[in-house]
């Protein structure tokens, strides 16, 4: 399908390939950041379907980025998983990374779990731990809903007051408690890169409210907001971005090596609040977004 055709109509054309593949309905998804795809581990009945097979999908570039969906079980559930996704900074337009959200949506897909590798901006955060994004501020430059509305997606101009949905920001914090982690909760920047921030930037960053700074994230956020999605971001802490004059030199083996230490930890906690979010949707416990 040609890229001039209407959002919805794409969208709706990697849906229909992905069901003619096997993916089954399902109602929550995840989207997997750099090294935190080991949850499809988790995965029983696992089906793989590599992006570059779905005619119309971007491709990932970045590393740690398996690109391909997986769908199976996760305890008695089914849920697609996004291992691997798109950053504005290989050069993927706004629309292009907000068409495989739409695409989710069109599966019937309702609850929206997203996780990064991010930047520690707040020194009372660690590498390797998680933390719960409760809000973001979209420093890249732009957004995924410029260019032409297409109303069969969503409406023109979104509300973001709670584009991190509440509910699901109490359900996180009493799974985290009830399995022992800590889940303290943070406000992520979302910036362009790919180079990674002056220690200027940093402590900007850090003046303006921010606890966390990363490449990913917010796009697919908007984009599910703008679709009528439920959102829950986790961050996996790889580095600290404190900008201090002693802060030695970050590297990819770093950031993949600590992504790697929270993958269990993550796995554990995507896995119990798929289980908490299926189960409350089944009971009609939680209200509806929006």
């Amino acid at each position: 399908m040609h890229q001039d055709a209407p959002l919805s109509q794409r969208a709706n054309a990697i849906a229909a390939a992905l069901r003619a593949r096997g993916v089954a309905p399902c109602t929550t998804a995840l989207i997997l950041g750099t090294g935190l795809g080991s949850v499809v581990d988790m995965l029983d009945d696992p089906l793989v379907v590599r992006y570059e097979d779905v005619h119309g999908m971007p491709r990932s570039t970045a590393p740690g980025h398996a690109g391909q969906f997986v769908h199976g079980r996760l305890g008695d559930h089914k849920v697609l998983a996004m291992q691997g996704r798109f950053h504005p900074y290989e050069g993927w337009k706004g629309q292009e990374i907000l068409l495989p959200v739409c695409a989710l949506r069109r599966l019937g897909i309702e609850n929206l779990l997203i996780t990064n590798a991010s930047g520690a901006l707040n020194p009372a955060y660690k590498p390797g731990d998680i933390v719960l994004i409760e809000d973001h501020l979209n420093l890249t430059g732009s957004n995924p809903l410029v260019g032409r509305n297409d109303d069969a997606i969503g409406v023109r101009f979104p509300d973001l007051s709670q584009v991190y949905w509440p509910p699901f920001l109490a359900l996180a914090k009493s799974v985290a408690a009830r399995l022992g982690y800590a889940l303290p909760s943070g406000i992520y920047a979302g910036v362009l890169g790919p180079s990674l921030e002056t220690p200027a930037e940093r402590r900007l960053l850090r003046m303006t409210g921010a606890d966390l700074v990363g490449m990913s994230t917010v796009y697919e956020v908007i984009a599910a907001a703008h679709c009528g999605m439920k959102v829950l971001a986790l961050a996996a802490v790889t580095n600290m971005a404190l900008g201090t004059p002693s802060a030695r030199a970050d590297s990819i083996e770093e950031v993949l090596a600590n992504a790697q230490a929270a993958s269990l930890p993550m796995s554990r906690l995507l896995a119990s609040l798929v289980a908490e979010i299926e189960s409350a949707n089944d009971a009609q416990r939680l209200p509806p977004s929006g």
